[in-house]
């Protein structure tokens, strides 16, 4: 079933059903990510639908220097980052905010070995979790959001992430 379709006995589903504003704040995002909006919100309406869920949010796409900036600003750790999640604060009318840096998303693709729209769609993925409420800080919490980013991003057409990790 789709977001925003019919259901079974009259009623109406509206999880996964997102407003994502895009912000450019650094030249390169749509050679290097093709068509990089569109499969934002994909990957930001696939998390939603998958957490039932609906919201706002904005996706900032910046650089190394703007994410660094940001990361020592708002957790006080001078290095550039690969995604920031920043939420509303409850009952506000957005989810919040998710900034993405370039220079770091085209590393670790490179690292890992995977195609950067992957890389891209997972972060945009992981940051949309953490704007739900979802973290990684002890095991239990890793593990259960690990296993929803590998369905959403089946769901997404894209290979589970983590699927090294999980067969060891």
């Amino acid at each position: 079933m789709s977001p925003g379709s019919s259901l079974p006995g009259g009623g109406f589903s509206t999880a996964g059903l997102a407003e994502v504003e895009v912000i450019f704040a650094a030249p390169g995002w749509r050679a290097a990510v093709p068509p990089v909006e569109a499969l934002a919100r994909r990957a930001v309406e696939a998390t939603l639908a998958d957490q039932r869920e609906t919201g706002h949010l904005t996706l900032l796409l910046t650089d190394d220097a703007e994410i660094r900036r940001l990361n020592g600003g708002f957790r006080g750790k001078d290095k550039a980052t690969n995604v920031l999640s920043f939420p509303a604060p409850h009952g506000s009318l957005t989810l919040g905010d998710l900034a993405l840096s370039l220079g770091v998303l085209r590393r670790e693709a490179l690292a890992e070995g995977r195609p950067l729209a992957a890389h891209f769609a997972h972060l945009v993925v992981h940051g949309t979790l953490h704007l739900l409420g979802h973290d990684h800080l002890a095991a239990g919490e890793a593990m259960m959001m690990e296993r929803a980013e590998a369905r959403i991003l089946h769901r997404l057409g894209f290979p589970n992430p983590w699927r090294t990790r999980w067969a060891a």
